[in-house]
Parts: C-alpha cells; structure tokens; sequence
C-alpha cells in the first residue's frame, strides 16, 4: 500500500493553508497514494495559541471538514486530517482532533490528542493545556487496501509519541500501521523525533509514518519537519528534511508479517 506523508509550513491563513494542501493532497494521488496523512495543525499556525478558537467547529460540519472530506471524495482518496480544532466543552478551549476520512468522503474516525505538550528552556515556552483540552481514548480504523490486506491503522499525534504506552495498547489490538502527525519544535526535533519515531516502529512491529510541519512559519515558530515513513525493523524508507511536500513509500503487508512471525516479541510479553 502506498502511503503519502504530507508535509507542510502552515501559516496564520486558513485559506492559503487550505489551498497547499489541496495541492499536495492532488500530488499523492497522482503518485498512487491510497493514504494521506496531512500534519498536525495543517489548517492554521498562527502568532498566538488561542488563533485556533477562532477556526473551531463542532465535530461533523464546518469548512475544514468539508474541506477534508472533498479532497477525499474527488481525489478518491483516503486522507487523515492531522489535527483541525474541534469545539470543546469549555469555551476558551477545543479539541485538537485528527479525523480519517475514506474516499467516499465519510469520516470513519476521530482521535482527540490524549498527552498535552509542555516545553520551557528559557528562550521557547509552550503549553498545550492554556488552550486544548485533552482526549482520552486510543482510536484505530480499518483500511482495506487494494493489495488485499485490511489494514488496521492507530492514531497518535506529535507529543503522544513519548508515551510509549499508548502505541503499546494499539500492538495489543493488532494495528499493523502507526500514524503521528506532528509539530515538533526544531528545538526537541533534533534531539528526539527520528530516535522516538523508529523506537514506536520497532517495539510494536508495526509501520509508522508521521507527517510534520517542517520550516520556519510567519509566526516565528520553527518546526523541525523530516516527515517519516518507517518499516516494523525500524529502517527509514522515506524522508523530507525540510519545506512542503510530499513523501511517499509503500508499505508491504508480507513484510510486517515476516518481521513478527521472525521475532515474536510481541508474544513475548511479560509485563501488562
């Protein structure tokens, strides 16, 4: 199955973020992409946190959604919305939502982001919990391929991937493929983001592709990028270091099962 990582540097423009990934989006499915992934906060990364209320809908109407859900129907394509803001239950907060659509523009999943990042050095200072409230629940969809497999699919997003327990819960369920799209500051990025991506791959024997914002955005921010796709051994099959655009590879079904049928670790815990 061929999947494609997009990779963005969204700005504080709802529209002009729309238009690029509509764009990258068309690039996928004419590479052959049965599965897009766009990046955490595709749609808006403004100069404050609190821009994203002023962008959030309620969960299954609103010119994001439909956006998404469009893309998929015309480009026939099945398309994970990073993250869009999803209305909360407290009004100076929202959800920060990853939805998978299939190709008939039905959204089939929703995974709220679970772990809020936290991150102070002196110079950079981020606090997810001023404005996102966080979800709870691990959520996999399924995907039947065209190569005859039906793929089981858990969704992650950016900071959760510290949390090793989480993608734990998704080897128990049997989820063949990992999803993060991310935000990773440059700052953590270079220190941590390929070494944790391939950790998930390899532990769990499962792929992972993680879409990320990458360059240095209107409002200041800098994001690492090098959006991943990732085999259960835990080799790199494509990456883009920096800047938008489209990073794709296919994953073979024969191959995650000749790695756990080769080594069993899965099977081989002890611990819960």
């Amino acid at each position: 199955m061929k999947v494609a990582a997009i990779q963005m540097v969204s700005t504080g423009d709802l529209q002009d973020n729309l238009h690029v990934a509509r764009s990258l989006l068309g690039q996928a499915a004419e590479a052959g992409a049965e599965l897009a992934v766009l990046p955490e906060y595709f749609c808006l990364i403004g100069p404050k946190d609190s821009d994203k209320l002023g962008i959030q809908e309620p969960y299954g109407s609103g010119p994001i959604q439909e956006f998404v859900a469009n893309a998929a129907r015309d480009l026939g394509l099945w398309i994970v919305a990073g993250t869009l803001p999803l209305t909360a239950s407290q009004p100076d907060h929202v959800f920060n939502s990853s939805l998978a659509y299939n190709p008939q523009g039905e959204c089939l999943a929703r995974y709220d982001k679970i772990h809020l990042f936290r991150y102070s050095n002196g110079t950079e200072s981020y606090d997810e919990s001023r404005v996102l409230e966080r979800g709870s629940t691990p959520t996999a969809f399924t995907l039947p391929s065209k190569d005859g497999h039906t793929w089981s699919v858990g969704m992650s997003v950016c900071y959760d991937m510290r949390f090793a327990e989480l993608y734990r819960e998704y080897a128990k369920r049997g989820v063949d493929l990992l999803l993060a799209p991310s935000a990773f500051t440059h700052t953590t990025g270079e220190a941590h983001w390929e070494v944790l991506l391939r950790a998930r791959a390899i532990e769990n024997l499962s792929f992972v592709a993680a879409a990320a914002q990458g360059g240095v955005h209107p409002s200041g921010r800098r994001t690492w990028g090098q959006s991943l796709l990732i085999d259960p051994w835990g080799k790199v099959l494509a990456q883009q270091a920096q800047g938008p655009g489209v990073v794709l590879a296919d994953l073979d079904y024969r191959q995650l099962q000749h790695c756990r049928a080769q080594l069993p670790a899965l099977q081989h815990r002890v611990l819960a």
